[in-house]
């Protein structure tokens, strides 16, 4: 087996810092907390276990999120990209570094505040064929697209691969 070059998984904690749901789930459950807070003194006038319901959500989401993101991890060899995604029944997929077609970045300026981005695969490989693979809320994502970008050059060169793209051009 190839020796790996980089191991990751999607960031929750950028998520939480990085998109417009993640500071939504933080300012909700801050907001809970608050309430919670002003609802025992009585200067607000709502049931005190409501604001609670705020709090526990979010703890909720923010949970489902970091149980989503354990459950996915990355790895790249200098022959493959390596999915693993499971917990109880698990699968691995992988993906040939030279059967890689594109390799792009996405980031809002959000995103690019908390240094998280979205890897977007596409590949002549059964798993990205009709759908890209999307790698979400990745830490350094600029960087580990140039790494990656590198070692998908490296294996064609490897493997003597060259793209060739064909175009029908209807008449």
């Amino acid at each position: 087996m190839s020796q790996v070059t980089d191991r990751f998984r999607s960031s929750t904690f950028g998520w939480l810092r990085g998109t417009l749901a993640g500071w939504g789930t933080v300012l909700m459950g801050l907001g809970g907390l608050i309430g919670a807070a002003l609802a025992g003194g009585g200067v607000v006038p709502v049931p005190a276990y409501a604001p609670l319901v705020l709090l526990v959500l979010s703890i909720a989401i923010i949970a489902w999120k970091w149980f989503e993101n354990l459950a996915t991890s990355y790895e790249i060899t200098p022959e493959r990209l390596i999915v693993r995604q499971g917990i109880f029944v698990k699968s691995i997929d992988e993906i040939e570094l030279y059967r890689v077609k594109d390799v792009r970045l996405d980031f809002t300026l959000i995103n690019q505040m908390a240094g998280i981005g979205s890897l977007t695969l596409g590949s002549s490989d059964e798993t990205t064929r009709a759908t890209p693979l999307v790698l979400r809320h990745i830490d350094r994502a600029q960087a580990r697209r140039e790494d990656l970008r590198t070692l998908v050059e490296a294996a064609r060169q490897k493997r003597r691969v060259r793209e060739v793209d064909l175009m029908h051009e209807d008449m």
